[in-house]
């Protein structure tokens, strides 16, 4: 689903992006006197501090654990360049070519989302600011969401049985009933919009299961929409934002994972995917208790909504 510029929960940082001409492909170019310039103002300052983060600090982390690499030289008399953390740290020539992954390290089990990423003390400061953007308040909000999502999630079981979509869960462990979840719930609360052709199933707009020969870098360069995408891999999960891996965490956290997607996409004010647009503005106003003006409310989101509320007998 594609957040539409209607369902932005903050006109101000839409109609702000768009007067500056950047779109979410720009974000990563952003100096730090560019973020302060596009969100001025002490209110705005966990939201510039995430925004640098996400692109920006695992190069930090770098150069603090390496004090001989002064002025680009990396202490030998050879030139070095700062990249993306989730690539390799080798001078690329002016006429690079995609890098090939390796087929032993691909093939070779366990796979893991093993890419150099920040560490969860991050996603505090995602929730934290979502907080400050939801109910800046209530100390007990993260709390307070966990349980309307827990909430949520013990109706949709039953709601995807009804559909069809799920089967019984009694025999499933929570990462195999989490995974289950995830990938019903975009049929759970349909968009009209189909997703790319090249990217499949909707539910591939916000979760992926790495496949036995998949390379996660690889994927994710190849990905068509830039959403926050969790990716699974054997024993960890990947959270990235278009194809820039920002946190790993193990897949016994995976039942919350949908609370962290949502989080990024406020954050750094990411459009909803249209293919998934209604589920996720469903999780907004369901979960996160963040209303929808009725002049953004999609017909689609409507009768989705309506379905959903004759269910639970709301």
């Amino acid at each position: 689903m594609c957040r539409s510029a209607s369902t932005w929960p903050h006109a101000f940082a839409t109609e702000k992006m768009r007067a500056a001409d950047i779109s979410e492909a720009l974000l990563p170019t952003l100096s730090r006197q560019d973020i302060r310039d596009l969100f001025p103002g002490p209110e705005h300052f966990l939201r510039r501090k995430a925004t640098w983060k996400l692109f920006h600090k695992e190069q930090e982390v770098q150069q603090a654990a390496s004090p001989n690499q002064q002025n680009g030289s990396n202490g030998r008399g050879r030139a070095t360049v700062q990249i993306n953390p989730c690539v390799s740290e080798t001078p690329r020539p002016s006429n690079p070519t995609p890098p090939q992954p390796d087929v032993q390290e691909i093939l070779d089990p366990p796979r893991t989302c093993s890419y150099p990423t920040l560490s969860m003390l991050f996603i505090l400061t995602v929730m934290d600011e979502l907080r400050c953007i939801l109910d800046r308040s209530n100390p007990d909000f993260i709390s307070d969401l966990k349980t309307s999502w827990e909430s949520f999630y013990g109706k949709a079981q039953f709601y995807g049985v009804f559909k069809k979509l799920l089967g019984p869960s009694t025999t499933q462990d929570k990462v195999t009933r989490s995974i289950a979840m995830m990938k019903a719930l975009p049929e759970m609360f349909p968009s009209p919009v189909a997703p790319p052709k090249n990217l499949g199933h909707a539910s591939e707009a916000m979760v992926h299961i790495l496949e036995p020969t998949e390379n996660p870098n690889t994927y994710l360069q190849r990905r068509p929409v830039f959403s926050p995408v969790l990716i699974i891999c054997d024993s960890s999960c990947m959270l990235a934002i278009g194809s820039t891996p920002v946190i790993t965490f193990p897949k016994e956290n995976i039942d919350t994972a949908v609370l962290y997607l949502l989080a990024y996409y406020y954050t750094f004010h990411l459009t909803y995917p249209k293919c998934i647009a209604t589920l996720l503005s469903v999780l907004q106003s369901e979960v996160q208790q963040d209303a929808i003006h009725d002049s953004y409310a999609t017909s689609s989101y409507k009768k989705a909504l309506s379905e959903w509320k004759k269910f639970i007998g709301e």
